[in-house]
């Protein structure tokens, strides 16, 4: 028995949208089935979709074809950069050099909302907090920073910094550190669950049973599901800094292997834009793993 695989109906949608921007209602209501939502759910995702002007919509029922907007494709598209740098680092390719780089900001209580989403921004982008408005991460993250804190309207109050001598309290090895400051275990269960996840699919996508486009699209958005969820919470620390064996290697590895499979196999009409998108992240991680 493998496990479930929460799927968002919204996620659903946004996994399926094809290289030229469309998402088939047709094939949007049989993955739909085959993971356990009902058509009554998806129509009422792709209506608000079409309200918030995120989608428009061309037809009716299983015949409707969705249309993206610009701005849909362009925030949807999975970071490739951070994807590179995970399988990078996992070839050994993007060893730590030794820098903390910080980020300190003090935005007033007026600007509460955009204070609120600049420290969720800089965790996602791998930070963990120091002490009030002060955040470290183990990776040189400073475009990503900027580029948020301008589009939020917080720019002026930013201040970047890199040091090489970090310490907390009596705190200095940078193990140590790391230990202290982001959330371990928590990280690391997220990807023995990828792995559990992944195993029983690539056995499926490497037998000699026919799968159906149906099966490999809902095969392929549970992969993407998952490792979404494993990856968005991840700092990506380097390895030099992380317990060895680490579980989130070992799930890439893993993930290559079903990519792999999937890319093979034949889908009928065109595939989504994550299919290409990891497709060619995952072969070059893939061909470096074989050099």
């Amino acid at each position: 028995m493998t496990d479930h695989v929460e799927i968002p109906t919204r996620m659903l949608v946004h996994a399926l949208i094809r290289e030229d921007g469309t998402v088939s209602a047709n094939d949007l209501y049989t993955v739909a089935a085959t993971l356990g939502m009902s058509d009554q759910q998806v129509r009422l995702c792709v209506k608000r979709l079409v309200a918030e002007r995120r989608f428009t919509s061309q037809g009716r029922g299983r015949k409707a074809l969705l249309h993206a907007t610009d701005d849909t494709t362009q925030a949807l598209a999975p970071n490739a950069d951070f994807l590179r740098l995970a399988f990078r680092q996992d070839a050994g390719l993007a060893p730590w050099d030794g820098v903390w780089h910080l980020a300190a900001f003090a935005v007033p209580e007026s600007a509460r909302t955009a204070r609120d989403a600049l420290r969720e921004t800089l965790v996602h982008l791998g930070g963990a907090p120091l002490q009030g408005g002060l955040y470290v991460c183990a990776n040189a993250w400073e475009p990503y920073v900027e580029d948020a804190a301008r589009r939020l309207g917080a720019h002026g109050a930013l201040t970047l910094l890199s040091t090489t001598d970090l310490r907390r309290g009596d705190t200095q090895d940078p193990v140590e550190l790391v230990r202290c400051l982001w959330p371990l275990q928590e990280i690391a269960d997220r990807y023995h669950r990828l792995s559990r996840i992944a195993r029983p699919r690539l056995d499926r996508l490497t037998g000699s049973a026919e799968l159906s486009p149906s099966v490999l699209l809902t095969i392929a958005v549970e992969l993407a599901a998952e490792l979404t969820r494993a990856m968005e919470p991840d700092p990506l620390l380097p390895p030099q800094l992380l317990p060895q064996p680490w579980p989130g290697t070992q799930a890439r590895e893993i993930i290559v292997r079903c990519w792999a499979a999937l890319s093979e196999r034949d889908y009928g009409e065109a595939r989504p834009t994550l299919f290409r998108l990891y497709a060619d992240i995952t072969r070059e991680a893939a061909d470096r793993a074989t050099r």
